[in-house]
This record gives structure tokens, sequence and C-alpha cells, in this order.
């Protein structure tokens, strides 16, 4: 009867330390995934051509430039703003003088004047 117990107490023992030493690798595991993970989905820096009205030197033309190119280079201009600005120029012709950009809605005196060294016409 004895040895029945001992025998039973070992494989208890034996079942535990295997599960033991799998619960202490996974983590492990996980992290070299997660890892593996983060590394996939970091972007990379795409190659893009110049067009017309992009950004040269961090100047971009407001009549030409897409909202994209304006929103990049201009402080204070997200995305929305941007494409305000082309909306503006699509329906009233091009900015005749950066000044009229404060007729764009969303866009003040102060915005057009802490971007003027980022936009020409």
């Amino acid at each position: 009867m004895k040895s029945g117990i001992k025998t039973v107490c070992i494989a208890v023992a034996l079942i535990g330390a295997s599960a033991c030493s799998q619960a202490i690798a996974a983590p492990t595991a996980a992290r070299n995934e997660t890892a593996q993970q983060h590394v996939e989905k970091t972007p990379t820096t795409p190659i893009t051509t110049a067009k017309p009205g992009d950004a040269d030197d961090g100047v971009v033309s407001i009549n030409t430039a897409s909202a994209e190119a304006l929103a990049q280079a201009m402080n204070g201009v997200g995305l929305k703003k941007a494409q305000s600005i082309v909306s503006y120029r699509e329906e009233y012709g091009p900015f005749k003088a950066l000044e009229q950009l404060q007729e764009v809605p969303g866009i003040g005196s102060a915005l057009v004047e802490r971007n003027l060294s980022h936009i020409k016409l």
C-alpha cells in the first residue's frame, strides 16, 4: 500500500513540475510573439515622387497642393482643414493672395500668419 501511495505522489509531482515549466515558458513565448507582431506592424516610410504643389523645402502651394500635402506642411492644419482649403479652391478658383486663406471656414488670421513661411501661391 505504501508503494502505491509513493507512486501516486511521484506521478502527481512529475505532472505538476511539467505544468509549471510550461507556465513559466509561456510568457517568454508570448513576449517574443508580441515583439514579432510589433515588428510586422511597424510602418515603413513610403517612397513618393514629387507632384506639382507638393511641399518643397517645407513650402507648399495653396493653389495646387493636395489636402495631404497641405496638412503635412502647414502648422496647425490637419487633414480636415486642409480638405476645406482644397474644397474652397475648387469652388471659388485659385487663391490670388495668401491672406485670402482667411475666407476658408476654420482658417483664421493667426493661422495664416503662422504659416506664411510654409505656403505660397
